[in-house]
C-alpha cells in the first residue's frame, strides 16, 4: 500500500489563493488507467501560469500542475504498460484539467503515456520536456516544409528560454546555420556553445515597425515568442520559406498583411505540442532520442531543484529570467 505522499497544491477560493505543499493519497489522485512513481518534472511558461490567480491555465481547484513526468509504472490497467515500466507523460490535459507532475505520485490516461525511448534516461526526458519536444516538433515541421542547410540560415527568437535552446542546438547539430535571437547580451556565450553561428538582437528582428515586406533574410524560423516580432521576421523570409511558431510571449495577435504570402510564398506553421497525435509524438520522442539528441544536455540545465522549492521558483518564468530548463527531482 503506498503511503500519504507530497504534491505541490494550488487552490483557490473567493478570494484566497495558494500554492503550498500538501499530503495526497492515492485516492485524491484523478482516474487513469497508468499510475506511475514520478522521478522528475520541468518548469514551463504554462505552469508559471498555473500558480497565480489569473493564470487562466487551472480549470477547477485544487489542483496539482506541472504538465510534464516522468517516472516508474507502479501499476496498469492497460496492457501496454507493465509494472516498472519507464514512461514520459507530457501535454493533453495534465497539469491543466488533469492533476499533473509535481507529485510524487500522479494517475494518467494510458493514451496520453509514452514509452522512454531507448538512448534516453528519465532525467534526460524531463531536461527535455515539453520545451524540446516543442523544438524537435518544429524543427520536424520544417523539414517537411522543405527547409534544408542549403538553403540558409535559420532564425531562432527567444533563443534562451527552453523551447528556443533546444531548437538552436537541435538545428546545428543537423548541420544548418543558425542565428539566434535574444534580448540578453550576458547569454552570448550560452547560445554561442549550444551552436549558434551568429547572434542577433532583439531590435535587429523587431525594430518596432512592421513592413510589408522587408530584406530576405533568413530560409525559416522556429518562433516561440508570436506577436509583432512573428509579424516582422514574417516579413524577413526567403521565397518558399517556413516559420514553425509555436508561443505568445510577445503576445497573441498579429499584426501582418498577405503580402509574404502571396507574394514570396512563406509558410506559417502552427506547432501544437499538446494534442499532437501519438504516432507523431513518438516519432518525434525517438528523434529527440538519436539524431536530435544534443551531445551535452546537461548544459540545458539552468537549476535543478526539488518539489519543495517550486513555490519560490516557478515565478522566475513569467519575470522573463529563465534560462534554458529548471529540472525538478521529485
Amino acid at each position: 500500500m503506498i503511503k500519504p505522499f507530497d504534491a505541490l497544491v494550488v487552490n483557490k477560493y473567493e478570494d484566497q489563493f495558494s500554492v503550498k505543499l500538501q499530503s495526497l493519497t492515492i485516492q485524491d489522485l484523478p482516474e487513469g488507467e497508468v499510475l506511475i512513481d514520478v522521478q522528475y518534472s520541468g518548469i514551463n511558461y504554462k505552469d508559471s501560469l498555473a500558480t497565480i490567480p489569473n493564470g487562466n491555465i487551472v480549470k477547477n481547484y485544487p489542483f496539482v500542475p506541472g504538465i510534464d513526468l516522468a517516472g516508474v509504472v507502479v501499476s496498469s490497467e492497460d496492457p501496454r504498460f507493465q509494472e516498472g515500466d519507464e514512461v514520459i507523460a507530457t501535454s493533453y490535459e495534465i497539469g491543466v484539467s488533469h492533476f499533473g507532475g509535481y507529485s510524487e505520485y500522479a494517475r494518467i490516461p494510458a493514451k496520453w503515456v509514452v514509452p522512454l525511448p531507448n538512448g534516453l534516461t528519465l532525467k534526460e526526458a524531463m531536461i527535455m520536456g515539453t520545451a524540446g519536444f516543442t523544438a524537435a516538433l518544429s524543427v520536424q515541421r520544417l523539414e517537411e516544409n522543405g527547409v534544408s542547410p542549403e538553403k540558409g540560415k535559420v532564425l531562432v527568437t527567444g533563443a534562451t528560454g527552453g523551447v528556443g535552446s533546444f531548437a538552436v542546438s537541435i538545428l546545428s547539430t543537423l548541420g544548418y546555420q543558425v542565428e539566434a535571437s535574444t534580448g540578453k547580451e550576458t547569454e552570448w556565450e550560452y547560445l554561442e556553445n549550444l551552436g549558434a553561428a551568429s547572434i542577433v538582437t532583439r531590435k535587429e528582428v523587431f525594430d518596432g515597425k512592421i513592413k510589408a515586406l522587408g530584406n530576405q533574410k533568413w530560409a525559416a524560423a522556429v518562433d516561440p515568442v508570436g506577436g509583432d516580432p512573428l509579424a516582422s521576421l514574417l516579413s524577413q523570409i526567403q521565397y518558399g520559406g517556413s516559420v514553425a511558431v509555436s508561443g505568445l510571449t510577445a503576445g497573441t495577435k498579429l499584426s501582418t498583411t498577405v503580402f509574404p504570402f502571396i507574394l514570396r510564398g512563406v509558410n506559417l506553421l502552427g506547432i501544437d505540442s499538446v494534442y499532437c497525435p501519438m504516432d507523431v509524438r513518438l516519432k518525434v520522442w525517438n528523434r529527440l532520442a538519436t539524431i536530435f539528441k544534443p551531445v551535452n544536455l546537461e548544459q540545458f540545465i539552468q537549476q535543478e531543484i526539488t518539489l519543495r522549492q517550486l513555490p519560490e521558483v516557478l515565478p522566475t518564468l513569467l519575470k522573463g529570467q529563465a534560462r534554458g530548463r529548471t529540472l525538478v527531482k521529485i
